[in-house]
């Protein structure tokens, strides 16, 4: 489809440089080359020879591809290709392929989730249970849990590293202004690292090396609660040394005076980035399990209590509850209509003395 139409707009290139013919007998031919000769040469050939009457034609875009008109070093006209590929039709879907292709995405999603703690628990699947009582309900949720957390605490097992001596720590003998100086150093400076969920792995060894590269010390922010226990794992890996804890959540390590970066900055007993991840939402999931079943546990305590004081539920008929609703509601008023008389009886006292006293003054005023 190309070759012909190349024919075609073979002289139009040579026609749009072309002056048209005037009635003066000077005639002129198309100037073709660089750029930079035909620049040198603008002052003996006029500019109305060097413009375009036709520049539509220089760039022209089909469908899957375009061709550009372009003027190569030697002179020659010359034209360029560019060709695309077509974009495929997709075929249109049966239900048949439709549901093929929703069952393999299926598969590529359960392959990728299979280290999910949340795929943890009892195999088979889970089955509609039907309880005759509440008690039996939250028994079977209590057991169904222990049963996940067993399974988790067996996964984490998986991601324990044995501990490796680290770099020897050397005690320096800091003085107060030594110590006063690095402090101020600490916290105006703004290098830190942070440690997220993943805790401490040797990726946050590493970066502190590499903030020890520059600067004497580096500030470590980990979540509150947990400042003590990261001082002391941080210190042990690193061999830095913690200077002052700011605000329960950030840590100030100091290198040591004749600090030398290791060979291999991350340690050996340290996860890496990717089971640092894993083992943080198996720990998350284990939370999430004993604080669910500590509350079972404790809604189970409630239905014992509440058993206790109004009997099993089970066993009680609408007619009963009617029944106990009525007697209460009797005991109820009997202990109002008590405090009601004996709240009239004591008005009446009050006011028999009132009147005694007010006959005992008429007697006094008339003697």
């Amino acid at each position: 489809m190309a070759i012909p139409l190349f024919r075609g707009f073979r002289r139009l290139p040579l026609l749009s440089l072309r002056r048209p013919l005037s009635s003066s007998s000077t005639s002129y031919r198309p100037i073709l080359g660089n750029p930079e000769s035909i620049l040198h040469l603008s002052r003996f050939v006029p500019q109305n020879s060097l413009i375009r009457q036709n520049p539509c034609w220089d760039f022209r875009n089909f469908s899957h591809g375009s061709v550009n008109f372009v003027i190569t070093k030697d002179g020659k006209p010359k034209f360029e290709t560019h060709e695309v590929e077509a974009p495929k039709k997709e075929k249109w879907k049966t239900k048949k392929r439709l549901k093929l292709q929703r069952k393999r995405e299926k598969k590529k999603r359960n392959a990728a989730n299979k280290r999910d703690p949340r795929r943890l628990g009892l195999k088979g699947k889970k089955k509609k249970q039907k309880f005759d009582t509440a008690e039996e309900r939250i028994k079977q949720k209590i057991e169904n849990a222990k049963v996940k957390e067993a399974l988790l605490i067996e996964r984490l097992k998986r991601y324990e590293v044995s501990k490796v001596q680290g770099p020897e720590v050397k005690p320096h003998f800091l003085t107060g202004e030594e110590r006063f100086y690095i402090k101020k150093m600490g916290q105006k400076r703004s290098n830190y690292v942070p440690i997220g969920r993943r805790g401490v792995f040797g990726g946050v060894i590493l970066n502190m090396h590499l903030h020890w590269k520059k600067h004497e010390t580096v500030k470590v922010i980990c979540n509150l609660g947990q400042v003590q226990e990261y001082a002391d794992e941080i210190a042990r890996l690193s061999g830095g040394i913690p200077i002052q804890i700011i605000a329960d959540d950030t840590i100030v390590f100091y290198r040591g005076r004749d600090y030398v970066q290791p060979e291999i900055m991350s340690p050996i007993d340290t996860l890496s980035k990717k089971k640092a991840l894993e083992k943080s939402k198996y720990e998350q999931s284990l939370e999430s399990v004993r604080r669910f079943i500590a509350i079972a546990e404790k809604e189970l305590e409630l239905y014992y209590r509440h058993v206790a004081l109004y009997g099993d539920p089970s066993n009680r008929s609408a007619y009963s509850i009617l029944d106990d609703s009525r007697n209460t509601r009797g005991k109820r008023n009997a202990e109002i209509g008590e405090e009601n008389y004996s709240a009239s009886e004591s008005n009446l006292s009050d006011l028999e003395l009132e009147i005694d006293d007010s006959c005992s003054d008429d007697n006094q005023s008339l003697s």
